[in-house]
């Protein structure tokens, strides 16, 4: 995979960078900047070297959304940042021949495009005319097989921006964990936690299952989950990781009567239940104290952590186990390496970003990553490191 480092000329070449700046953007304002932040290590090396940038990207949504404000909300973190309104087409190219050296273009989201997430070779043709030069810099969308991300390697040399370069070096560490070594995975589908789990389970003392996950493996075990959110999977997949010695599940829950469940208030009406006294109308929202006291001892003895999803509903107001846990990961002094969007968003709000060693950029992207040890972004890169 080469590096942005390895780009010959930048002085006054256009270089299409596809950077990682989906962030939430409510009512027009974005709400956190700290994919913005993290992007700037590339923009910023491009910058002092002359280049003339163009940022591709997208935001998670319907896809009609407007760029605009994500746009405005990079200028004021860095100078010389402009928006076009267009992805690809004439105005699009007008902009970027009148940008000049260390000016920064910002585009349209990239998912009003339908060719994007196709990988049309039309659309991906105009994306690649863009720029002289491709900097793959969005690692939380290197594993799907979108336009930006597979298509344009094809037609532009392509580099590894400074987080891919990151994100691929921390996440490979933490396949190789100094010991004891606990690993956390948490959110729901055990269809798409299956490879990683697997995976894990050869190198952790300890992998934990929590979220509407760890309801899976809890029926499994022939506990009662009552209404909760199960996968639609086949039980024997489940039973085969369920028996693997290193394999942690809750031992107790917060439960709230399933009428409540995704009822505003609903947290009000939780108990905590352990396993044996699920109830056939409850659903399990949350880990519950004995777990996360357990989980709080296996970080304080642990030397590596791998965390990825939050532990409970944490939308619905269940944010107790995940922010305990959080809260235990920060004062563990473990190397401690955590991914996620909710996630991430809570260790956020705790103030506790600083205190973790990682903190990938990276969802499904990081999993994937952790189970196969590269992803499609990354493979085009490299198959087409002689474009």
């Amino acid at each position: 995979m080469r590096s942005i480092r390895d780009i010959p000329i930048t002085e006054n070449i256009p270089i299409l960078v596809r950077a990682a700046l989906n962030v939430p953007v409510v009512n027009g304002k974005v709400t956190s900047d700290y994919r913005l932040r993290r992007a700037l290590p590339t923009i910023q090396y491009l910058r002092e070297r002359g280049a003339r940038i163009i940022l591709i990207s997208h935001i998670t949504g319907r896809g009609t959304e407007t760029f605009a404000p994500v746009a405005q909300a990079l200028g004021t973190l860095v100078l010389g940042v402009s928006f076009c309104p267009e992805t690809v087409g004439a105005r699009a190219r007008a902009m970027i021949r009148e940008l000049a050296p260390r000016e920064i273009l910002v585009l349209e989201n990239l998912r009003r495009n339908r060719g994007e997430r196709v990988n049309d070779v039309a659309f991906t043709r105009e994306l690649a005319a863009l720029g002289d030069v491709f900097v793959q810099d969005s690692f939380d969308e290197c594993h799907r097989s979108y336009a930006s991300i597979v298509g344009v390697p094809k037609f532009l040399p392509s580099y590894a921006g400074l987080l891919l370069e990151e994100e691929v070096a921390k996440l490979a560490r933490s396949l190789a964990p100094k010991h004891p070594a606990l690993a956390v995975i948490a959110g729901a589908k055990f269809g798409t936690k299956e490879p990683v789990l697997t995976t894990l389970l050869k190198t952790y003392d300890h992998v934990f299952v929590g979220g509407a996950l760890a309801s899976d493996f809890l029926k499994a075990s022939g506990q009662e989950v009552g209404k909760s959110l199960v996968s639609d999977t086949d039980q024997a997949h489940i039973k085969k990781i369920l028996s693997h010695p290193r394999l942690v599940i809750p031992t107790d829950s917060l439960v709230v009567p399933a009428s409540a469940a995704g009822v505003s208030g609903a947290r009000a009406q939780a108990r905590v239940a352990s396993l044996e006294q699920v109830r056939p109308d409850e659903v399990i929202l949350d880990s519950g104290p004995d777990t996360l006291a357990f989980l709080a001892e296996l970080a304080r003895e642990a030397k590596t952590i791998l965390w990825n999803g939050p532990l409970g509903k944490y939308e619905d107001g269940f944010v107790d186990a995940t922010n305990g846990f959080a809260r235990a990961v920060a004062a563990s002094g473990a190397y401690s390496v955590v991914g996620g969007g909710d996630t991430v968003a809570a260790i956020e709000s705790l103030g506790l970003l600083s205190r973790f060693s990682f903190v990938s950029t990276g969802g499904g992207a990081m999993l994937e990553f952790l189970a196969r040890g590269t992803l499609p972004g990354i493979d085009a890169l490299e198959s087409h490191a002689s474009a």
